[in-house]
């Protein structure tokens, strides 16, 4: 009995590779019925961050916001330097 071991090989190189495909279908399949699930039940709570960001600044005034906003330019003008001399 004579079997060829070249033949032998690519059926099993082709039925590894046809069950590994098959899983990483239904794994895809899955985890977008399980991102659906989630979805459904549990929804993204949304807020409104543009009423709140206005309020604040309502209550401490322009001078404190004119010194965060220098703040913010200063160590985004550092950060650039910092990153060019690298």
């Amino acid at each position: 009995m004579e079997t060829n071991l070249v033949v032998e090989s690519i059926k099993f190189m082709f039925l590894g590779m046809g069950t590994v495909f098959l899983f990483l279908i239904i794994m895809i399949y899955f985890m977008g019925g399980m991102s659906n699930f989630v979805h459904r039940f549990f929804p993204e709570i949304l807020v409104d961050t543009n009423s709140s960001v206005q309020s604040t600044q309502c209550i401490q005034g322009n001078q404190n916001d004119q010194v965060d906003q220098k703040k913010i330019v200063a160590a985004i003008t550092a950060a650039i330097k910092h990153h060019i001399e690298s």
